[in-house]
């Protein structure tokens, strides 16, 4: 459930983001900022079903809202413009997680429970 990620969260740490905002594309001067910068993270859920997800750092803020199971465009930090639409799952048991990444393709059929 989502609300049990409601709330605001505080950045810890973040290993080898340096290194994955080169491997994206992400110019020098970006990277500097993003490397300082340490925000907090606001998740919370309207009426309407809709998930805020709001990042505020000295460096920027930025907002993004979606509803579970669907598709949305984003216009990351750093000016990309994306797609989501992942399903991410994470189990976690005896000191050991696993991640599942859930994608449809255009080319991929749903299958129909009976």
């Amino acid at each position: 459930m989502v609300e049990q990620f409601t709330g605001t969260w505080t950045l810890e740490s973040s290993d080898n983001f340096d290194e994955y905002m080169k491997a994206i594309g992400v110019n020098f001067a970006t990277r500097q900022m993003g490397n300082l910068a340490k925000p907090n993270l606001m998740i919370s859920v309207g009426d309407d079903g809709l998930i805020s997800m709001k990042s505020e750092s000295t460096f920027k803020t930025t907002e993004i809202k979606f509803k579970l199971n669907e598709q949305f465009d984003e216009t990351t930090a750093d000016g990309r413009n994306t797609k989501n639409g992942k399903l991410m799952q994470e189990q976690s048991w005896d000191d050991k997680t696993t991640t599942l990444e859930r994608e449809i393709k255009d080319e991929w059929k749903r299958s129909e429970t009976r």
